[in-house]
């Protein structure tokens, strides 16, 4: 039997760099063409991790390879994932996998079509921190979660990235590129959402870009930057979620979730790792269960320290769980339904009304320490 599935990546922008680092840590795995647009790129990203440059229709038809990975950007997510596809390629795409409900229905049908699979980004829930909050939740150690808030707020993306046009345009803004990240943590952790209600609002309709090589350029801002939204779920927990692009500093944390028994203070689930606390009904408890995750383990460092990055642990479950004939856990299904949540909280403040979700999803099965480790390839010489 197989025991590996040829990566092939259409996108060779700043995310293409992680995954082609990260990759090779995963069983199942081994990315060996990329892709783009802009030919350039796909000979400097091909060059600089020894795989081979191709064009995009030529690595469609590449035998060796078995899954794309859609790296393009937001706008162009549907359309390349739906040549992908139409390919007989297996489809995993960065976040958000598409803008719409109907696009996503869509390529749903047409994987169901070609009995391939869609997976998609982001996979930072699958991170040891992440799952030990899944853990506590699941054994009842703060009770049921009731409510809870998340912020996700900055001062937006023109001040670090070299091209950041495309965050401010339709399909990104804080809701739809960093929100999947807490979108997708809460479905896994809670369930599946109901209804939402927003208000949304755009500040400035221009930015400045302050970040190298374009420094002192204009930017068009074509999508609200700050966005606020309760989250009603289907067990009932109430969650309120403030996003936005136009905050300086702040004092909020990532993520609280009140429970009947306790609460549980959940790291930013834009990274994999971070400190998880958890209480007994007021009083911190200094000790939580054992939990040696592999993805909890620092292996990279960033100008903020040294972080647990495992970027590209839902590809590598997607592959081997089409090996081994199982559900993978950044489904399409998930991705749908978060793409669902998010799309639902723009219109909610774009229109002032409560939206009732057209999808739902079941909960991914959770990632314990023995499940991530043999996610994870043997070490040189062992």
């Amino acid at each position: 039997m197989k025991k590996t599935l040829g990566v092939g990546i259409i996108g060779c922008g700043n995310i293409s760099s992680a995954y082609l680092k990260l990759a090779p840590q995963f069983r199942g795995i081994e990315i060996r063409a990329c892709a783009d647009i802009n030919p350039a790129a796909a000979q400097t990203q091909a060059k600089t991790f020894a795989i081979r440059a191709d064009t995009v229709d030529g690595l469609l038809k590449s035998k060796d390879i078995d899954i794309v990975v859609n790296l393009t950007v937001p706008a162009a997510h549907f359309s390349v994932s739906k040549k992908i596809l139409t390919a007989g390629k297996h489809v995993y795409s960065e976040k958000p996998f598409v803008l719409s409900v109907k696009d996503g229905k869509e390529l749903a049908a047409l994987a169901s079509k070609k009995r391939r699979r869609i997976g998609s980004a982001p996979d930072t829930f699958l991170g040891g921190s992440h799952q030990l909050a899944r853990h506590l939740i699941d054994t009842g150690k703060v009770g049921k979660i009731t409510s809870g808030t998340c912020h996700v707020m900055s001062h937006g993306m023109e001040h670090w990235h070299p091209n950041p046009d495309f965050f401010f345009q339709p399909g990104a803004g804080p809701v739809l590129d960093i929100g999947p990240y807490y979108v997708t943590n809460l479905i896994q952790l809670l369930g599946p959402v109901s209804t939402v209600v927003a208000h949304s609002s755009t500040p400035r309709t221009t930015r400045t870009i302050t970040s190298k090589p374009r420094r002192g350029q204009k930017l068009k801002v074509e999508t609200p930057t700050t966005i606020h939204a309760i989250l009603g779920f289907k067990n009932g927990a109430v969650i309120t979620l403030g996003t936005s692009w136009d905050v300086w500093q702040h004092n909020h944390s990532a993520m609280e979730l009140y429970g009947t028994d306790g609460s549980l203070h959940v790291p930013d689930p834009n990274f994999f790792g971070g400190v998880v606390q958890a209480s007994k009904n007021s009083k911190l408890l200094k000790r939580l269960p054992k939990w040696a995750h592999p993805f909890s383990v620092t292996n990279q460092q960033s100008s903020s320290g040294d972080v647990a990055n495992y970027r590209a642990a839902g590809l590598a479950d997607m592959a081997l769980s089409i090996l081994e004939k199982r559900p993978h856990r950044c489904s399409n299904d998930l991705a749908l339904h978060a793409v669902d949540v998010m799309t639902s909280i723009l219109k909610a403040g774009e229109t002032g009304k409560k939206i009732d979700l057209k999808t739902t999803c079941k909960r991914p099965a959770p990632l314990s320490p023995k499940d991530a480790k043999a996610l994870l390839a043997p070490k040189k010489g062992k």
